[in-house]
C-alpha cells in the first residue's frame, strides 16, 4: 500500500497489472477518460472513487488533477491463500471496476493506511487481519467464483489445536505475531482460522493478544521498580502512547491512575 498526494493530471500509456490493484481517491475531483479491453469510457470522479483493476488487466489512463490517493496492490496467490474452499487455485479472477462506489473497501484501505502511517503501533496482527478482511471481502463481493460456494462455520476450533495457539500466544504475546503464522501453527487457512478462533474463545486473534497484554501490564504496573512506560513496552505495546490509549479504552482509567489505585 501507498499513498501519492497532490498528483497532477496525467497520461498513463497502454499497461498490464501484474497483480491486482486498488486504487482509491481520497481527495480532487476530475474528468477520467481510459480504455480497456478495446472499449473507452469517461467518467467524473471524485473522493471514494474506486478502481478495482485485476492481474492481467491491461488498459491506458488520463485524468485531469490534482489528486490524492491511496493505492494497494495484492498478490493473486493471496486472495486464493486466504480462503480454505480456494487454497488448491494458484489465483482467484476479480472482476473489472471503474468509477465504484464501496464504502467498505474504502473503510478497509483508509484503516489499512491509518495503522501505516501510524507506524502501526498494534504490531502486524492488525493490519494483517484488515487485509485479510479486505481480500475476503473482495472474494465475495467481486470475485468470479460461486457465491454461493463459502465455507459454512459451525462449533468452534478443535481443542487440541486451540490449546496449542493458546500456548504460543500466552508465550510470546509481547512479541510482533503475525496473523499467517498463527493459522499454520493451527493446520487451517487464515480465514478458517479467524472464524474458528472468534467462535472458540469470542474474540478475535488480535483481541486476544491485546488481553493477554493487558493482563500482563497490570502485573507490570504493581511493581514500582517499573516506569510506566516501561511496563507498556515491555507488555507488548510499542510506546507509552499507544499503551495509555489501550489500556484507558479496555480498563477505564489511565495506566498511571491505575497503578495509583492498586497501590
Amino acid at each position: 500500500m501507498e499513498s501519492f498526494s497532490d498528483i497532477p493530471g496525467v497520461a498513463i500509456p497502454d499497461h498490464e497489472h501484474p497483480t491486482h490493484f486498488v486504487n482509491l481517491l481520497t481527495r480532487g475531483e476530475i474528468k477520467a477518460q481510459w480504455t480497456t479491453e478495446g472499449r473507452s469510457h469517461s467518467a467524473t470522479n471524485s473522493p471514494g472513487t474506486i478502481y478495482l483493476l485485476p492481474a492481467g488487466t491491461r488498459d491506458r489512463l488520463t485524468w485531469s488533477g490534482p489528486t490524492t490517493r491511496i493505492v494497494l496492490v495484492m498478490e493473486p496467490g493471496f486472495l486464493s491463500r486466504s480462503l480454505e474452499k480456494t487454497a488448491h487455485l494458484d489465483e482467484i479472477d476479480l472482476t473489472t471496476h471503474w468509477n465504484l462506489r464501496d464504502r467498505h473497501i474504502q473503510s478497509l484501505m483508509l484503516a489499512l493506511h491509518a495503522d501505516l502511517e501510524d507506524g502501526s503501533p498494534a504490531g502486524p496482527l492488525y493490519g494483517e487481519s484488515l487485509g485479510l478482511a479486505l481480500g475476503l471481502y473482495l472474494i465475495r463481493r467481486y470475485s468470479t467464483r460461486n457465491k454461493n460456494n463459502s465455507a459454512q462455520f459451525s462449533g468452534g476450533m478443535p481443542t487440541a489445536r486451540l490449546n496449542r495457539v493458546l500456548d504460543f500466544i500466552n508465550q510470546n504475546f509481547a512479541q510482533d505475531l503475525r496473523l499467517w503464522e498463527l493459522a499454520e501453527l493451527a493446520g487451517m487457512s487464515p480465514h478458517y482460522f479467524c472464524e474458528l478462533f472468534k467462535a472458540s474463545t469470542g474474540m478475535t486473534a488480535y483481541q486476544y493478544v491485546l488481553q493477554c497484554r493487558i493482563e500482563r501490564a497490570k502485573r507490570y504496573l504493581s511493581n514500582p521498580e517499573l516506569s510506566v512506560g516501561d511496563a507498556g513496552v515491555a507488555a507488548g505495546f510499542s510506546d507509552q502512547s499507544h499503551f495509555t490509549k489501550v489500556f484507558r479504552r479496555k480498563v477505564g482509567v489511565t495506566p498511571v491512575k491505575y497503578r495509583s489505585q492498586a497501590g
